[in-house]
């Protein structure tokens, strides 16, 4: 799986998360536990992962959505 976005807004991800079960696209969202850890602030980012063969889909689906600045550029590991 890899990094689809990053980010500690918590609406975004269940907006994200809804349009990709929508959509029928894998993902998981990763360091949601975290909470526990920093306290639950939420200045912890969380990672949003799609399999490698849905990428190019999931991020058309969130430019189509008006999300689509929040993808995570294709050049940054």
């Amino acid at each position: 799986m890899k990094e689809l976005m990053r980010t500690n807004d918590a609406v975004l991800i269940s907006f994200v998360s809804t349009l990709l079960s929508e959509a029928d696209i894998d993902f998981m969202v990763a360091d949601t536990n975290m909470s526990v850890m920093e306290g639950s602030l939420g200045v912890l980012p969380r990672r949003v992962l799609v399999a490698e063969d849905e990428m190019n889909k999931a991020r058309r689906i969130l430019e189509e959505a008006g999300v689509g600045d929040a993808i995570k550029d294709a050049g940054t590991s």
